[in-house]
Parts: structure tokens; C-alpha cells; sequence
């Protein structure tokens, strides 16, 4: 289910944002799965949990330095949480997409997100996609009619709703 929410968020942006692809220890835990659909992305090697390394840094400086960062990956208590704190610490908008990030548990999981929250991070579902469509242009048209089309299928349940309610 996630790596489904996930291939769709990685599709759907790579029409028109740039990708950054990290990969924790490959060596002992593996590449990243070809059902992601990340082909074509090359990944950083990390062994810290902050994606943030120096050839991650050099690859948002050659992108311009954005201020906005969406965000979606595996253990929201670890390699999300530290990656979303050193971004807030440099000033930077962080969106995490709380059904595109999981955890070894539901309650790692919440617990990282709300924390991450009250931090300053934005949690959004899959449907970022739509904000970025807010545009008029020519090109925003092209990429929402290519969104509408990724998100005609209803995604999955991950189980969250029942877990925010209580925040």
C-alpha cells in the first residue's frame, strides 16, 4: 500500500518538481525497491538518519536552494523526523505526506508525526498534488489533467484517521 502512494507521489512530481532520492545504507539494508518506481533517480547513500548529506546539499544548492520540501519515505521517528528538523532549522517550508511515511509501528508513527507537527512541519495526504495545481498557465494545465489522471483511483486507507482523531 505505501509503496503504491509513494510510486504515485514520485510519478506525479517528477512531471514537474525535482527529485531528491536518498538511500540508508544500501550496502547492509538493500537499494530501494524497483516497485517504487524511482528508476532514473540516482540516490544518495546515507548512514546518518538526516537525508540532508553533503551531495544532498550540493544537489539543492544546484536546484536553487528551494524553500519547499515535500517529504515522504520509511520511519517517520527516525530518517523523517531528522531530516524534517535540520530543514526547519535552515528556514525551510516542510511538507511531510503523513500517508506516504511509515514506521516500524502505527503508534512511532503517530507519536513522530504530531511531533513533527507541533515543530513546524505541514503533514498533508496524497493530495498535495492538487496544490499544485493552483496555477492558470498552460504548463499547470498539462500537469493537473496528468494529476487527475494518477489520482482517478482512490488510495488506499493507511490507517491514520483513526489514529488523528484523538489529537
Amino acid at each position: 500500500m505505501k509503496i503504491l502512494l509513494k510510486q504515485n507521489i514520485i510519478h506525479s512530481y517528477r512531471i514537474i518538481i525535482p527529485q531528491i532520492l536518498t538511500e540508508q545504507y544500501p550496502k547492509g539494508l538493500g537499494p530501494t525497491v524497483p516497485e517504487l518506481g524511482a528508476e532514473g533517480l540516482k540516490p544518495h547513500t546515507k548512514t546518518s538518519f538526516s537525508m540532508l548529506t553533503e551531495s544532498v546539499e550540493s544537489s539543492l544548492k544546484s536546484l536553487g536552494d528551494p524553500q519547499q520540501v515535500i517529504l515522504c519515505g520509511i520511519e517517520a521517528q527516525a530518517c523523517i523526523a531528522c531530516t524534517t528538523y535540520d530543514l526547519l532549522e535552515r528556514g525551510m517550508e516542510v511538507h511531510i505526506v503523513a500517508d506516504a511515511v511509515s514506521s516500524r509501528s502505527q503508534t512511532d508513527r503517530l507519536f513522530a508525526l504530531s511531533r513533527l507537527k507541533q515543530s513546524g512541519a505541514f503533514l498533508t495526504g496524497i493530495c498535495i498534488q492538487l496544490l499544485l495545481c493552483s496555477c492558470s498557465d498552460l504548463s499547470s494545465f498539462i500537469f493537473c489533467t496528468q494529476i487527475q489522471k494518477l489520482l482517478a483511483h482512490p488510495s488506499p486507507d493507511t490507517g491514520l484517521l483513526a489514529f488523528f482523531s484523538s489529537l
